[in-house]
């Protein structure tokens, strides 16, 4: 710095130790940074040292520089948190020269760093017994974060907090959040109002169901549910395909169970009831045979047949088969008499979205009204006229466009029957288990207005975190999961329903099955195996908090690990995923083909209809080059013509991707053992 001073808007003097630092700004930028020392006079405080800071280093100056420097600044700020005595000297020196100083509010860190940041009742950010700003406090949020072991913010939590931080403006209360605090003002996102359509309710005893099963509903129900009653008065039983979309825990489900067991009742084809899941199909098929066992005879058919086809448990010949959507597809691809079908109900037809199970299951719809429609135009039964197709789902972000699609009348209901409050919180894998005692413990303790416990429904990514979770709840509660047997599960459910149950401690995977009347809901994780939560997903879990019969609210408490992943295949981490979940919309529900997709599907239908594989493609809502990915099966030697090859029913029979059948056969052209080449498989999905 020269002995020519040049005009600075601010000149800054912060008290550090003995000395007092000194900051001129211009034009929102620093121009030095320098020290002071001042001097007893007989005049009273005078400029003794001067320096000007370089780096490490302190250049001595004349004391007169300081007094010329001040002379031609706009204005002299003391920081606030100089001491009194200190403040006193400092102004004393300026009344000597005639000069003038106010007070400020200033960041104590950046002070302490040489910057001059003000802060004011609006911006300042309370830190311990002191106030910083934002930037110094968002620093320190990271430096916290970092020191409980994490790699550090990323943006959306980062921003997250520092809305917090604008909001609460005290540092402490947000790091506690970091630590598992549970201050409701902080760790509360958002509130989902309730909102009740008004629909006028059929009751029960208007219906006209077969008698056995209208006895059956009218001892269960006075009166349907909104979109049970929407549904009927838009023609269930008069045969027309409906695709029902409603929130989770409306009764959307009852919806295909009355269609397609009144028209088996009725002789007019047996009920399909297929889901994505073998655990939700054996919960499913239990529940039917629970409840219309002694009307119907109901069988089971899922996936894992193929494997074994013993044929034991499944029997083609039941009224009601309650399946998978593999399950039933294998039964198509390898020419099974399913019989007359009266009835297809499609739960969780959001699926169609996914990406490899989305296209499997669009083609096992064509298979399975290609077949519906040769059966009917055979004649083998006069009385018999094809299927209904009943397609249910929670919301979704193309209702009108997939209900046009699939041919289907759109039943369409929003409801929530009570507010639920959606909280977010951070904390690590062991901090975890903590939070969610004490939120299980909290809701247990407190009754809602009706007079009943608030219960939790804790979801997490595997069977193994389930009881391990729930050995450490204080109060009682159960894991709940597809691996326990029958009886196990109902006796959680009885426990729960009775409130001897706190909490349960399920699977994401088992979401949509689970129907417990919890008022709050915990994701301890916001991934299902090594895949992240869907905003569909999301959204139908978060739905089982709160029901209007139990409770005046539902409460969501997401406890997210910052820069966490559960596996290497997963590009987010789970803060990011948090708030693509709770700001997310609903994804669009179509199918998506790449060239091995189109070929699967092709060999597929080609294997199920032969020439007529072109017409179950164009019917499919994804599309595909029929001519193009028949070209590709000939290439491959999968079809002869319009008829597969042995080693093309091979791959259709289970499940192949052109990918994975290429690395077969390698294998075993190369002498490979058969565990040698799932290893070799396994390995190589694993480096993609």
């Amino acid at each position: 710095m020269s002995q020519q001073v040049a005009q600075v808007d601010t000149l800054f003097l912060h008290e550090v130790g003995d000395r007092y630092t000194v900051v001129a700004n211009k034009g929102g930028d620093r121009v030095f940074r320098g020290v002071l020392e001042l001097k007893d006079t007989s005049a009273g405080p005078r400029p003794g040292k001067f320096r000007v800071k370089r780096d490490s280093t302190e250049d001595p100056r004349d004391p007169d520089l300081f007094v010329e420097l001040a002379r031609r600044a706009s204005r002299i700020r003391i920081s606030q948190q100089t001491s009194r005595p200190g403040r006193t000297e400092l102004q004393e020196m300026l009344d000597g020269y005639q000069l003038e100083a106010l007070v400020v509010r200033t960041c104590r860190y950046c002070a302490g760093a040489g910057r001059y940041s003000p802060i004011t009742d609006d911006t300042a950010i309370k830190a311990d017994r002191d106030y910083i700003c934002q930037d110094c406090a968002v620093r320190e949020l990271e430096r916290e974060l970092s020191f409980a072991g994490n790699g550090g913010l990323t943006g959306a939590a980062q921003e997250r907090l520092e809305e917090l931080l604008l909001e609460v403006q005290d540092l402490d209360r947000i790091t506690n959040l970091l630590q598992g605090n549970l201050d409701p003002d902080l760790t509360k996102f958002d509130e989902i109002s309730a909102t009740v359509d008004d629909v006028n309710a059929v009751e029960t005893a208007e219906l006209d169901l077969h008698p056995d099963l209208q006895g059956l509903t009218e001892d269960r129900f006075d009166t349907l549910l909104p979109v049970q009653s929407l549904s009927v008065r838009n023609g269930l039983f008069d045969g027309d395909d409906q695709l029902v979309v409603s929130a989770t825990a409306t009764g959307k489900t009852l919806v295909g169970e009355l269609a397609g067991v009144n028209r088996a009742l009725e002789g007019k084809g047996k009920l399909l009831f297929l889901v994505p899941l073998v655990a939700l199909a054996n919960q499913k098929h239990e529940d039917f045979e629970e409840r219309y066992g002694d009307l119907v005879d109901v069988t089971l058919r899922v996936g894992a047949s193929r494997i074994n086809d013993s044929g034991q448990r499944f029997d083609p010949g039941a009224d009601v088969i309650v399946g998978t959507y593999e399950g039933i597809d294998h039964a198509l691809r390898t020419g099974r008499d399913l019989g007359d079908v009266g009835t297809v109900v499609i739960d969780e037809v959001h699926t169609l979205k996914e990406d490899e199970r989305g296209h499997r299951l669009d083609g096992m719809i064509s298979r399975l009204k290609h077949y519906c429609e040769q059966r009917a135009e055979s004649g083998s039964n006069p009385n018999y006229t094809g299927a209904q197709w009943v397609y249910l789902s929670a919301t979704v972000g193309n209702p009108e466009w997939l209900a046009k699609r699939l041919r289907a009348t759109l039943i369409e209901f929003e409801e929530r029957p009570v507010p639920i409050e959606r909280h977010l919180t951070f904390a690590d894998g062991q901090e975890k288990m903590r939070i969610e005692n004490k939120l299980v413990k909290r809701a247990f303790d407190t009754k809602s207005s009706k007079g009943y416990r608030g219960q939790t429904i804790i979801f997490t990514n595997s069977r193994r975190r389930c009881h391990q979770i729930s050995r450490k709840l204080e109060y009682d509660a159960a894991p709940y999961h597809a691996g326990l047997d029958y009886g196990k599960r109902k006796q959680v459910e009885r426990r729960f329903g009775n409130q001897d149950l706190a909490a349960v401690v399920t699977t994401a995977a088992l979401a949509a099955g689970v129907d417990f009347p919890a008022s709050q809901v915990v994701f301890d994780s916001l991934a299902m195996g090594i895949e992240w939560l869907s905003v569909q997903e999301f959204s139908q879990m978060l739905g089982r908090a709160g029901r209007p019969d139990y409770h005046d609210k539902g409460t969501v408490y997401m406890l997210v690990e910052p820069d966490c992943s559960y596996h290497g295949s997963m590009e987010m981490t789970e803060d990011e995923v948090a708030f693509k979940l709770l700001k997310g919309e609903m994804e669009d529900v179509t199918s998506h083909y790449d060239e091995a997709a189109a070929a699967e599907e092709t060999l597929a239908n080609v294997t199920v209809a032969g020439k007529r594989a072109k017409v179950l493609n164009d019917r499919m809502l994804g599309e595909i080059d029929t001519r193009r990915a028949v070209a590709r099966l000939l290439e491959w030697q999968f079809i002869d013509g319009f008829e597969p090859t042995p080693l093309g029913r091979a791959v259709t029979r289970h499940f192949l991707s052109p990918k994975d059948a290429f690395r077969i056969l390698d294998g075993i052209r190369t002498g490979l053992a058969p565990y040698e080449i799932v290893a070799e498989m396994e390995l190589a999905d694993e480096e993609m």
